[in-house]
């Protein structure tokens, strides 16, 4: 251990063969509905600035379900607490999948990224409170630049065609991941006036019995699921607390733990099936009837003159860069940590910058802050203001460094002699450990560090071969 301790970890490096192969799965799918997202965000703002404009607010405003059961809602309402439900039990999923079995189950892999991803909360929640206040407004609005929406960004990355490095897209998901947590928490707990008790009970009742059937019981098939989620999510928006807490807490339930040797671990199973109804369904819906904005010139006054909304379109374009860069450049210059070779922290600045990208979760808490209708189209105009100046800057960033991109891109991808395993998990390291350090001091790919040793790509956890052999794979 003491060998493992005393290794400088890479911040940035190169990721264990099965946590990138995970990872490169993920953002597929959310490349695509990222797509889609950027085209139905696209639609409501030409929607709702054409003479169509008034069809636009009766579809969103148009109300239906069961009064009975206090959901008779409208179409947006259906759209932020419903669909929205779905985005968050994919992201609980995703976040209890990082916790047991992947990169943030060690504690020394996880720290870097945690703190980055928390400062890129609080720095946003701070620019907006000071701007706003120093002119006269209120913190009404500081949470809503906190979020970083990982669709729209990786949207953004398909359309400038970058060839962003796996370490860094990895960095990216798991700052959205830490970012949805954090506001699916100050949701659940700064914007719930009031709580409806017995209906809190009973979401939690059936939250009890989702973990019993699923744990306890094993029991497998949607009919017995979808149902009893139906009802936790109708219990939990009754009780007064946002109804998308029901879709992460269940998310966070799902086993991970494989089924028997060779089964596959049910959240990646289900999170497989329910990611693309998330990403390509329920978030575009959400920004269609929510991202409706009127752009005219007292609109984008009111952004650059207005407290609260100068706070949040500043919180996103400069809060989000400070405290992503800043807190990554403290924990690395104050542990034992060093960027990867292969980047530099131009690169730490682009991707900070593109997660300042805060369309969907800062559109819901956005609703939620302002509830006058004036005061919502000013903040999302804002949101929109905001997040296309992050979308700009690191556009014009990461094409600067494209070429870069391009070489470490290639080769990652190398598999010269096609044998289906990439050359880079198939090295040599033939060096000698030092001062009698364990073999896993130097092989830092089993913490998701950045290293030159072999690592066999069937092992779960990146465990390195004997050094000195012959690569694994190779004949």
């Amino acid at each position: 251990m003491v060998g493992r301790n005393r290794k400088n970890r890479i911040f940035l490096g190169r990721l264990p063969l099965p946590e990138r192969t995970f990872v490169a799965d993920a953002l597929r799918t959310e490349t695509v509905g990222g797509m889609v997202l950027l085209a139905a965000a696209a639609v409501a703002l030409v929607w709702a600035n054409t003479p169509l404009s008034g069809a636009y607010a009766s579809i969103r405003d148009f109300h239906f379900g069961v009064g009975a059961l206090g959901l008779d809602l409208s179409v947006a309402h259906w759209t932020a607490d419903g669909l929205l439900a779905i985005f968050f039990f994919v992201v609980g999923a995703e976040l209890k999948r990082e916790l047991v079995v992947g990169e943030l189950r060690h504690p020394g892999t996880a720290a870097l990224p945690m703190i980055a991803a928390v400062c890129g909360m609080v720095a946003p929640a701070l620019v907006y409170g000071l701007v706003a206040t120093s002119l006269g407004g209120t913190w009404s609005g500081w949470a809503v630049p906190m979020a970083t929406d990982i669709a729209f960004a990786l949207g953004v990355l398909a359309v400038i065609d970058t060839h962003l490095p796996s370490a860094l897209r990895a960095f990216l998901l798991t700052l959205a991941v830490v970012d949805d947590l954090g506001a699916i928490i100050v949701i659940a707990l700064f914007y719930t006036s009031t709580i409806n008790f017995p209906a809190l009970i009973g979401a939690v009742l059936g939250l009890g019995l989702f973990f019993y059937l699923h744990h306890r019981r094993r029991v497998h098939g949607w009919y017995w699921y979808l149902p009893l989620a139906l009802v936790i999510w109708g219990l939990m928006y009754n009780s007064g607390v946002h109804a998308t807490v029901a879709g992460l807490a269940m998310g966070l339930l799902l086993r991970v733990a494989r089924d028997g040797e060779r089964g596959r671990c049910p959240a990646e199973q289900i999170e497989h099936l329910v990611h693309p109804v998330s990403a390509g369904v329920a978030v575009p819906l959400f920004a269609l009837f929510a991202a409706g904005v009127s752009v005219t010139g007292g609109t984008l006054k009111a952004v650059v003159s207005g407290p609260e909304p100068l706070g949040v379109a500043l919180g996103l374009a400069a809060g989000k860069v400070l405290g992503i860069f800043g807190g990554s450049y403290l924990a690395v210059r104050f542990t034992r940590a060093r960027l990867s070779p292969d980047l530099a922290w131009a690169d730490v600045i682009a991707v900070a910058m593109l997660a300042g990208i805060g369309f969907t979760v800062s559109l819901l808490i956005g609703e939620l802050a302002y509830p006058d209708p004036a005061d919502l189209e000013h903040i999302k105009a804002a949101v929109l203001l905001g997040s296309l100046t992050s979308g700009l800057l690191a556009c014009l960033l990461l094409r600067l460094r494209n070429n870069k991109y391009r070489r470490l891109h290639e080769a990652e991808n190398l598999d010269a002699n096609a044998d289906n395993i990439l050359d880079i998990y198939q090295q040599v390291d033939a060096t000698p450990p030092r001062n009698g350090a364990n073999s896993s001091s130097r092989h830092p790919d089993r913490s998701g560090d950045s290293g030159s040793g072999p690592v066999d790509p069937s092992s779960l956890d990146g465990r390195p071969r004997t050094p000195g052999k012959k690569s694994w794979g190779r004949p």
